[in-house]
């Protein structure tokens, strides 16, 4: 669900018990290219314990996957909104992905 210029409302976490994993993909559309979008994300993943990647789209959109405890990935999803102070977000749709078909050890990447 595209929700240009206002925050998705995001799945609550009642349906996830203590220690979970859950996994988001999300495209961020608007200046979110050539501004320190991705690298901000990974270190913002990164100190929040979530692991994915973000990466360039062809359209211009970053596409980024989170996976971890669901507080931290929620918190992470509404800064995805924020970004660096160089950017300007118009829109992130998020996706729920099935935690088991996403890789939720390891590193958060950027490519």
């Amino acid at each position: 669900m595209l929700v240009p210029a206002m925050r998705q409302q995001l799945p609550t976490d009642a349906a996830h018990p203590e220690g979970q994993r859950i996994a988001r993909r999300c495209l961020v559309s608007g200046r979110v290219q050539g501004v320190n979008y991705r690298d901000s994300a990974r270190r913002r993943a990164l100190a929040a314990g979530i692991t994915g990647h973000a990466r360039n789209l062809p359209d211009g959109r970053v596409e980024v996957v989170a996976c971890g405890a669901p507080q931290p990935v929620q918190a992470f999803i509404a800064w995805l909104w924020i970004g660096p102070s160089t950017a300007r977000v118009n829109a992130v749709i998020v996706e729920e992905l099935p935690a088991q078909d996403v890789r939720c050890t390891g590193e958060f990447t950027t490519g």
